[in-house]
């Protein structure tokens, strides 16, 4: 049946208004400001029905129309009466399965906290969102919605949160880690300071305490050092460096600055380079991901073996650059979580070594700079491979270093 010109200009008015929300407070209430209205509209355009119909399902022209709004939002959205659903957009069924569609509302949504909220009388009146854990999959995170159409039914809105919970456990997390690390040198630091009040008259002693603050306090300034650089490298991340770089030449310089600062174990690194064209890229940030994967490599590395780096071409426009060591290896478990900050395999053989725990992450992000791809493999027993695609520089994306 045709709507009618107040219908078309009752539909105008809440689209208008799903923009406004959405503007201000976010897709969720825009869309269920446009769901919820379209639906109450269409239902109120429908010719009248006899009393003893009056709380039967939607009409089929209804249904359809409700079918075609949902269809158009990329969340789950249900539509339930008689704690029934009566529609799931596509989004919905793929979520909870095609069969959802005329089933009891507890059954289609096999969780205790959603069925509170469904089988509530005052459910579609406006609330809090209800939090929903395991729904589609175990680790899965929801946020539930629920308002309530003029003429009884109730729509129900889902939106993922799995990202931003995952995102917001990161960051606390990184705080939680940050401040450990900065907390335990200070104090060390402190407590020698207190001691060498007492002991100031030990010419010894004095030397001693003084030389273990001295290195806790450079153990804090490259901690700070690495947050400081991964900060300036996530906030470039978005803009390409343009610059050639003969990543051969920057590997040499780079072995012999380790050389100069550790000469016994740097003399165990080999390079193997094969004809190469130039990377496009950022020196200062290869010249860092070179010092961290290759000295990665040198402290965990088994005394006396070789730490052998191999750059080739593959492909028509990239570069892989490689970094073998003979360590104890690491076991499978770890090595999705390498790149995260902080996050250590052996965190007192980490911090030992001088690690500030955010090495891995710093390269994980020069990398994606870059615009390259990171791969570390490893075998318990036998070693560790770090590998690094990188794309060569061309005459009209690359600038000369």
């Amino acid at each position: 049946m045709p709507l009618s010109t107040r219908s078309l200009f009752a539909l105008a008015a809440i689209i208008a208004t799903a923009i406004a929300l959405w503007l201000v407070a976010g897709v969720e209430a825009a869309a269920l400001a446009l769901v919820g209205g379209a639906i109450a509209t269409l239902i109120a355009a429908q010719p009248a029905e006899p009393t003893e119909t009056s709380t039967s399902a939607p009409a089929p022209d209804t249904a359809r129309a409700l079918s075609d709004v949902s269809e158009a939002i990329f969340e789950p959205v249900l539509v339930i009466a008689d704690h029934r659903v009566a529609g799931a957009n596509r989004a919905a069924r793929a979520l909870l399965g095609e069969h959802i569609l005329g089933e009891d509302v507890r059954v289609a949504i096999r969780h205790p906290a959603a069925a509170e909220r469904l089988l509530n009388p005052e459910s579609g009146a406006p609330g809090g969102p209800v939090h929903l854990v395991g729904l589609g999959a175990r680790e899965q995170r929801w946020e539930m919605r629920v308002r309530a159409t003029p003429s009884g039914e109730r729509i129900v809105h889902l939106s993922d949160r799995t990202g931003s919970h995952a995102a917001d456990r990161i960051r606390i997390d990184f705080v939680a880690n940050a401040s450990h690390e900065l907390r335990t040198p200070l104090a060390s630091i402190l407590g020698f300071i207190e001691t060498l009040e007492d002991a100031a008259d030990d010419p010894e002693t004095r030397t001693r305490f003084l030389g273990v603050m001295g290195n806790e306090a450079r153990r804090m300034q490259r901690l700070i050092d690495d947050l400081m650089s991964l900060s300036r490298i996530e906030a470039e991340k978005y803009r390409a460096p343009d610059h050639s770089i003969d990543l051969a030449e920057l590997i040499g310089q780079v072995r012999d600055e380790l050389l100069a600062q550790s000469p016994v174990r740097a003399a165990d690194i080999t390079i193997d380079i094969a004809p190469l064209p130039p990377v496009r890229g950022d020196r200062i940030q290869l010249s860092q991901l070179l010092h961290n994967i290759i000295g990665n490599a040198m402290k965990y590395g088994r005394a006396g073996t070789p730490v052998v780096v191999a750059i080739e071409p593959t492909g028509e426009s990239m570069v892989r650059l490689s970094v073998r060591d003979e360590s104890e290896g690491i076991a499978p478990e770890h090595l999705p979580r390498l790149t995260e900050r902080f996050y250590r395999v052996d965190s007192s053989r980490s911090r030992a070594a001088g690690g500030t725990g955010l090495g891995l992450a710093i390269v994980k992000h020069i990398v994606e700079r870059h615009r390259g791809r990171l791969d570390i493999a490893s075998t318990v027993g036998s070693g560790t491979t770090v590998s690094i695609l990188l794309p060569t520089a061309t005459e009209t994306g690359a600038l000369s270093s």
